[in-house]
């Protein structure tokens, strides 16, 4: 028992005995200790009054004197109060930072309640949003902000990524929006300008496609007179080399400006890849077998593993150029004789799997974030007499975007690389007919090698 407790018990004893004492002289001890008891009473019904009144008015003051129980009572109350008044305070100074720090940012910021209702937000995105603070606070953001994409975008909980809209107040202007769940049932809603960006990114790709249409003509003219020297009469046979050279270099000049003509249509084109055309993904397939065997000369051969015969709802034109760039890929970065495995299947979870295998040179992990991008080089010795475009990876990213699939890559330095094109579940139609079994290709595979090495 703590010494508060026991003074309280001591001033309790005292009364009840003391005045005992006192009226038993007169023979009323019951009398002088209900007496007791009473003024006991007395005193806690005083030191309460004090209390009250202490918090009513005083609570900021120093608590009441005393002692006992109520001594400790008072200390105790009044260090709760201060250690209270502290991390108030503390709150206080980091919501006014966290205010200045917000109001000084650019971008709109806004803070929302778990039903997308507005408890706060900053200067710029009163400006951008015109909101008003007497007006406007409470009211749900999509009740102000009135986008159908971003409608869309909140409904659908994918917050990994922003959206860009346009400006409710300005149809000149280009928005960024993005949703960030934090705390409690709480959203943080950022608005950036990005109009100026997609004004840059504009011109560049409009200069990119206007040069590339502009080279395409007199690259067209110098590669017929290129093919046409050959057959000249009275050709020095000197010249013979550096025309088959030159030939090689206008080959891939076209082909770089067939590229970049491509990925900037990809990248012009905002709107998602149309998902009303099944394309048979067996023919698909083969086709660009066929064509990339034919470019590679029969160098390295080519394994195609149907698995599934579910076709795939996009665009065929797309499709046929991202399949090719990768299987090109593989085909360029393996060693001679070495087989590339391409497959197409469904997982457990119904989405589309087109996969192509090499046993090339692989790729650093350290480079896999970023080969994608375009005119990304891994090193020189990679593509060493064998380099493309540097815009193939680039072409398949934004065709899978198109079609809301994303590329996997699981590469081993040395030992080779597996591309995996991962396609939603939306995006796969019924299938027509009876899956082939997949050993009956591997076996007229190896069939087929093994009539060459037997006619070699």
């Amino acid at each position: 028992m703590s010494k508060a407790w026991l003074k309280e018990l001591y001033l309790v004893a005292l009364l009840v005995a003391g005045l005992g004492l006192v009226f038993g002289f007169f023979g009323l001890w019951a009398w002088g200790m209900i007496a007791g008891l009473v003024l006991y009473l007395l005193h806690t019904w005083r030191q309460l009054h004090r209390f009250a009144h202490w918090l009513q008015v005083g609570r900021l003051r120093n608590p009441p004197e005393s002692w006992g129980v109520w001594g400790h009572l008072f200390a105790q109350y009044d260090r709760w109060q201060k250690r209270y008044y502290s991390r108030k305070k503390r709150l206080g100074k980091v919501i006014r930072e966290f205010r200045d720090s917000t109001s000084a940012m650019p971008d709109g910021t806004l803070v929302l309640d778990a039903d997308l209702c507005i408890l706060w937000f900053n200067e710029a995105a009163e400006s951008m949003l015109r909101l008003s603070s007497q007006r406007d606070i409470g009211q749900p953001i999509l009740n102000l902000v009135r986008s159908p994409v971003f409608r869309d975008y909140v409904q659908a909980q994918q917050y990994d990524h922003p959206v860009e809209l346009t400006s409710p107040q300005d149809d000149n202007v280009l928005l960024s929006a993005r949703l960030i769940p934090y705390g409690r049932a709480q959203y943080l809603l950022l608005f950036r300008d990005v109009t100026r960006i997609q004004r840059l990114q504009s011109m560049r790709r409009d200069f990119v496609a206007n040069a590339s249409h502009e080279l395409r003509s007199p690259l067209t003219v110098i590669s017929g007179y290129l093919q046409a020297l050959p057959e000249a009469e009275g050709l020095p046979r000197e010249w013979q080399q550096p025309i088959r050279e030159m030939q090689r270099q206008t080959e891939r000049m076209s082909g770089l400006v067939e590229d970049l003509l491509e990925l900037s249509r990809l990248e012009t084109e905002t709107s998602d890849a149309s998902s009303e055309q099944a394309v048979d993904m067996d023919e698909l397939i083969n086709r660009v077998i066929q064509s990339t065997r034919q470019a590679d000369e029969g160098d390295h051969p080519i394994e195609f593993l149907p698995k599934a015969s579910n076709p795939l709802l996009g665009v065929e034109r797309e499709l046929h150029s991202a399949f090719s760039n990768l299987i090109a890929n593989a085909l360029r970065y393996s060693p001679s004789a070495a087989p590339v495995v391409v497959s197409w299947s469904r997982d457990e979870q119904g989405r589309g799997i087109f996969e192509v295998e090499d046993q090339g040179v692989g790729i650093d992990a350290k480079h896999l974030p970023f080969i994608t991008q375009r005119f990304y080089r891994v090193d020189s010795a990679r593509g060493e007499g064998k380099s493309g475009t540097g815009l193939g990876l680039a072409i398949v990213k934004h065709v899978l975007q198109r079609h809301g699939a994303r590329l996997e890559i699981d590469s081993v330095l040395g030992e080779g690389s597996v591309f995996r094109c991962i396609f939603p579940p939306g995006r796969i139609a019924e299938s027509r007919r009876p899956v082939p079994p997949s050993t009956d290709s591997h076996e007229t595979e190896t069939t087929n090698l093994l009539n060459q090495a037997v006619k070699k």
